[in-house]
């Protein structure tokens, strides 16, 4: 299995939380968004400076497995790989870990590309550099 190159550690809040007391589903989207963030800053990439440039990364298909749930104050690490699927789309291999127990909480693939100013899928030098060719 491939490392994760990039990790962050989070704590779950009060009101991410549903009536039963675990996180909502939805919640975990953010986490994971967070997640992607952070490490696309890491890597000295700027959503900002690429937007004034007209290239876009858009989200294409987030597949999620739930595997337990995180509750009100659980800190939790959040990892990150990157995978080229294709010549034009790129995926964020991302596993959410409880921290007390190392237990596995979700595990996603987000699929995502770059769109250009036509609106059509590119992926640009920048990105290229960063995760090199097909």
């Amino acid at each position: 299995m491939k490392e994760f190159v990039f990790s962050t550690i989070l704590e779950v809040r009060d009101y991410e939380c549903d009536m039963q007391g675990i996180v909502n589903n939805s919640v975990y989207q953010n986490y994971l968004e967070h997640t992607r963030h952070l490490y696309i800053k890491s890597i000295g990439l700027d959503f900002a400076k690429l937007s004034e440039k007209g290239i876009n990364l858009v989200v294409k298909r987030v597949e999620i497995d739930y595997q337990a749930p995180l509750t009100s104050g659980d800190r939790f690490v959040s990892k990150l790989r990157m995978e080229r699927l294709s010549p034009l789309r790129f995926g964020f291999v991302q596993h959410i870990y409880r921290i007390s127990d190392e237990k596995l909480i979700i595990k996603a693939l987000v699929t995502a590309t770059a769109i250009n100013k036509k609106g059509r899928p590119e992926l640009p030098y920048e990105l290229i550099q960063v995760w090199g060719k097909e």
